[in-house]
């Protein structure tokens, strides 16, 4: 996993109309060192016929001693894809410009150099035919650096033009441009480019911008060895979904400054900003060798608990609470009847993964007209528990449901005695949500906040918390949406997001795992934040990818396909442990090094 965060000056670079060139918009910027910013004027400026309206997108790259900047030539107004194509201007001190050349013959943008020559090869990375759908990412390798603007040498590696693709989109609506200049590591070189999605649909769509990155291999850059699973930065902020084009984030230059990678990207076709991230976190999520100590890892023997009988759990058993007491975990599941009626089953492990008990009866059934089922075989009853232990009292948040009104959330509790001897004398169950309000994935803070009790739920798509003076749900409700976070349109998350189990206390902040629905195909993945320690409706930091998503046969094909679903979570000797329903159906356990969690979240990168 890994984070990523904006500067805190964003816009770094903005229009001044002191200067009749930048008076409208500076944006997708290039550089090759570290940036402050003295003085600003322009530098490349349209000279040749092949270039009257225009220098776009520079991309800058420092080669066997000289600068070679390239950028987007463009030779036709009304733009046209035959009036598109790449040029290059070299210099010696970035001072002046001491050449410059056009370098393809046909329709091609985003060109930028590798550092140094692979295998001997002088070796360059592009678009082509941006303009003129497919477009491809492609790859020119050349004996001498004047051979990239020699029209003879073209017209034969044009002749093969399919054998030089490497092509990293997810489907045949998307485009791809390349963005940052790439950058040498041991384990590959990492190219930080624009992928957009829907690009050439033909439906009312929105082209949906992001930054994502690949990891080409050392010795063969056609060679993908790794990659993102999704955008990493999406338009989020006022400057970068209002502009001249509005809703767009796109990368032009990147700078490595030890761990921390700087990547310079256009908002909206206005301003230039930066966002910030570790590489050493990047590389080794996406890294094929390295990315499983960065995620959760399954129990092999997973599902650990799956339906059976013909009565009160025979249709599904999933999304489990769990709680550490006297040297066992105990695990509380809701299981679904034949007629789609949610109850609580028990569970329990002793080394936190095989199950040594499971109880035959539940030990929670629904008691009350809000919990009981309206429409014959409608769902109803008690959903998707989670615990929290205050005090010498258990209390269990679930979504009360009978079939009619929006859910609600209800609380129960138990003294812990009276659990741990199996005696399920729970006290009458309270909603505490109000009526007629979507409200779920609710759960209470193990600790006062200020000298508050703290409950976080979700209404719609947010994740959302309300403060109490006492845990007497007779007299008091959540009555408030104080936001903590949302979905992130265009991401993994980009739908609606709901939190996993209670937040667990560290010294860098309250780690909340979360899960959330992506906009295309709605499948369900799991997150994380870090809260503040003082005010937990603060985020202090929040993972750009998913740390665990669908992927076994038991997690993508059930009741409701493509889903890991988190209530209970737990640490054992710096391991975390998180339960989970599979696709609504099985409950599934994996484990994480807390400490590759806390240290990705900690990093200051912003």
């Amino acid at each position: 996993m890994f984070v990523i965060k904006r500067t805190k000056d964003n816009p770094i670079l903005v229009p001044t109309r002191d200067h009749y060139w930048e008076a409208h918009s500076t944006f997708n910027m290039s550089t090759v060192k570290s940036l402050h910013f003295e003085s600003r004027k322009q530098f490349i400026e349209p000279k040749e016929e092949w270039e009257r309206y225009g220098c776009e997108d520079p991309r800058v790259t420092f080669f066997e001693g000289r600068y070679y900047i390239f950028y987007t030539a463009l030779s036709k107004f009304p733009f046209e894809a035959e009036g598109i194509k790449v040029a290059v201007a070299v210099s010696d001190n970035l001072k002046q410009v001491d050449e410059r050349h056009l370098v393809t013959p046909f329709n091609a943008k985003a060109m930028t150099l590798f550092p140094e020559r692979i295998d001997g090869k002088v070796t360059a990375i592009f678009s082509a035919h941006t303009d003129t759908p497919p477009a491809k990412m492609v790859i020119v390798q050349a004996d001498d650096i004047e051979d990239l603007w020699s029209q003879k040498f073209w017209k034969k590696w044009y002749e093969n033009i399919d054998k030089h693709i490497i092509d990293p989109r997810r489907a045949e609506q998307d485009h791809v441009e390349v963005g940052a200049s790439p950058i040498k590591t041991k384990y590959g070189w990492l190219l930080i480019y624009s992928h957009i999605e829907h690009y050439f649909h033909s439906s009312d769509r929105r082209p949906q911008f992001g930054i994502e990155a690949l990891l080409l291999d050392l010795k063969d850059p056609y060679k993908i060895i790794g990659r993102t699973n999704g955008s990493m930065l999406v338009p989020e902020e006022p400057y970068e979904i209002s502009g001249h084009v509005s809703n767009i984030v796109f990368p032009s230059g990147a700078i490595l400054n030890g761990d921390i990678l700087t990547i310079y990207y256009g908002a909206s076709d206005t301003t230039t900003c930066s966002a910030r991230v570790s590489i050493s976190d990047l590389i080794s999520t996406i890294y094929a060798k390295t990315k499983s100590h960065w995620c959760f890892k399954r129990f092999e023997e997973n599902p650990v608990i799956s339906p059976k009988g013909n009565s009160w759990e025979s249709k599904a058993t999933f999304n489990p609470a769990a709680i550490d007491l006297k040297g066992k975990i105990h695990i509380l599941y809701r299981a679904l009847s034949g007629d789609n009626t949610s109850t609580i089953g028990y569970a329990s492990s002793i080394d936190g993964v095989r199950i040594n008990e499971r109880l035959s009866e539940p030990i929670y059934v629904p008691r009350e007209d809000f919990e009981s089922k309206k429409i014959e075989g409608g769902n109803s009853g008690c959903e998707d528990p989670r615990l929290t232990k205050i005090g010498n009292n258990l209390y269990m948040c679930y979504t009360a449901f009978d079939g009619i009104g929006p859910p609600r959330v209800a609380v129960a509790s138990i003294k812990e005695t009276d659990f741990l001897a199996r005696r399920w004398k729970w006290k009458k169950p309270r909603l505490i949500t109000p009526r007629g309000v979507d409200d779920k994935d609710a759960c209470i803070f193990p600790e006062k906040i200020k000298g508050e009790y703290l409950v976080i739920h979700r209404i719609g798509t947010d994740i959302c918390a309300d403060f109490l003076t006492s845990l007497d749900f007779k007299k008091e409700m959540v009555d408030k949406c104080i936001r903590i976070f949302g979905p992130r349109s265009g991401m993994w998350d980009g739908t609606k997001v709901g939190i996993t189990a209670p937040p667990i206390k560290t010294k860098s902040g309250w780690v909340l795992l979360y899960h959330a629905v992506s906009e295309i195909h709605h499948t369900y993945r799991v997150g994380v934040v870090l809260l503040d320690l003082k005010d937990p409706t603060v985020v202090l930091a929040r993972s750009a990818d998913p740390i665990f998503s669908p992927e076994m046969l038991y997690e993508k094909e059930g009741i409701v396909n493509n889903v890991v679903f988190p209530c209970g979570m737990i640490v054992r000797d710096e391991l975390l442990y998180i339960y989970y329903g599979g696709a609504d159906k099985v409950v599934g356990v994996a484990t994480m090094e807390l400490n590759i969690i806390i240290n990705a979240l900690n990093k200051k990168v912003g």
